[in-house]
């Protein structure tokens, strides 16, 4: 099966070569381009990507508020955003996956990286390991991020529900969700997907994000615990 990929860059050269890159990858095709995150918006309404290939900083409208406007538009299923960025874990990688993107990937990956990257977000599964994830956002969150409070959906959870998400938050797969609750995987994954649709949640990660900011998840707590 194809994946079809919408890359976004203000930058020509860059652009057009990672456009290059993509169609001469089996399984690619490129659907189309984009300089600027409203080209990016009106571009994924008209072509409908699986994956968009997105640079965080653009002048104009960039990669974090494309993000949100493309997600909050989308038809079911909404396509996958992979942000593209120079730096780690900063401001504008912590608040698009706090806006919905799939994952993140340094700019100065190989382009095999690339390609799988592309292919492990278009298939929905997570592009670092959980713990990965939760490192990431946890080490943003202790030294940048304000407290938010409380989710106005949260009280929607069940206690069942509001478990997962904890653990989820903590970094754990559905597999460890399962042993540790002594439930199946599948019906981790269906009190999962219940949990993002209540909240309105598109990715993994943007999961980890809320628990941390709802206070659900503390900065330093072991993986598997949370905050009473």
């Amino acid at each position: 099966m194809t994946t079809t990929v919408l890359v976004v860059d203000d930058q020509p050269l860059v652009r057009a070569g990672l456009a290059a890159l993509l169609r001469a990858a089996p399984g690619l095709e490129v659907v189309g381009e984009a300089a600027d995150g409203e080209q990016a918006v009106a571009r994924a309404a008209a072509t409908r990507p699986d994956v968009i290939l997105m640079d965080v900083r653009m002048p104009g409208v960039g990669g974090v508020t494309a993000t949100r406007r493309i997600l909050a538009g989308a038809e079911d299923p909404a396509p996958r955003i992979l942000i593209l960025t120079t730096f780690d874990i900063d401001e504008y990688v912590y608040e698009a996956l706090r806006a919905g993107a799939a994952g993140f990937l340094l700019k100065e990956a190989e382009p095999a990286r690339l390609v799988h990257a592309i292919h492990t977000v278009a298939a929905g599964d997570l592009l670092f390991a959980p713990t990965v994830t939760r490192r990431l956002i946890e080490t943003y969150v202790q030294h940048h991020a304000p407290a938010r409070g409380d989710h106005p959906r949260l009280g929607t959870l069940t206690a069942r529900e509001r478990e997962i998400l904890c653990l989820v938050g903590t970094g754990l797969t559905n597999r460890d969700i399962a042993g540790r609750l002594m439930i199946s995987e599948g019906t981790v994954k269906t009190h999962l997907n219940r949990v993002m649709t209540k909240l309105d949640l598109t990715s993994r990660a943007q999961a980890v994000v809320l628990a941390y900011e709802t206070g659900l998840i503390t900065p330093g707590a072991p993986s598997g615990s949370r905050s009473s």
